[in-house]
């Protein structure tokens, strides 16, 4: 490979020559292929109303095999994910309905204060909630130190959006209310006066 330059004062403007570019990531690829016929045609002085003179092949072919080979684990993740999140959930609402039993006095103890069945269900679903949020976020940290480890181990371009984080933490925090909602509704009905009576 030599300066196109060079070529030119070696073996003339006129002889056939390849040219390669390279595109700065998969987004970009036909806004790339744009931007070569773009400066091929103004180098070549082509008019609008004329047909390039020149060919461009590229990387179709591995791009569609990328994106389905993308698409596939993509699925896959999917599926591993919801039911890892439904596992997640019901252990979430184990652990709730234990902390609902061992706390059955102080219930009974902020009922007897003035505390609402609303009151005793929020305080349990804002739990519920914070505890599947941390676990989301311990997830994401993992998540991102692998990253870290694929990238400078390999050649493949590993990110993690912002987005993604926002998504994975939130997603995670519904599942721990969708989940919460039963432990929160039996702590809501307890009965002030039958709670009071389970000993610490």
């Amino acid at each position: 490979m030599i300066p196109i330059e060079s070529y030119f004062k070696t073996y003339g403007s006129h002889k056939g020559i390849d040219l390669v570019a390279k595109a700065i990531d998969q987004e970009h690829l036909m806004e790339s292929e744009d931007e070569v016929r773009m400066l091929l045609r103004a180098y070549r002085h082509l008019r609008p109303n004329q047909d390039d003179n020149f060919s461009i092949f590229a990387s179709e072919t591995f791009v569609s095999l990328w994106n389905r080979l993308t698409a596939a684990i993509a699925g896959m993740a999917v599926g591993i994910v919801s039911v890892f999140m439904l596992v997640g959930g019901i252990v979430i609402m184990n652990i709730m309905l234990a902390a609902v039993t061992e706390r059955t006095h102080e219930i009974g103890i902020r009922k007897s204060l003035g505390a609402t069945r609303r009151d005793i269900r929020n305080q349990f679903l804002v739990e519920a909630s914070v505890l599947a949020a941390s676990g989301g976020l311990i997830g994401v940290v993992i998540a991102w130190l692998l990253a870290i480890l694929v990238r400078n181990a390999t050649p493949l371009p590993m990110a993690l959006p912002w987005s993604s984080v926002f998504i994975g933490v939130g997603l995670s925090s519904v599942v721990g209310l969708f989940f919460g909602i039963y432990p929160a509704r039996r702590a809501a009905k307890l009965d002030p006066i039958e709670a009071l009576r389970v000993e610490r």
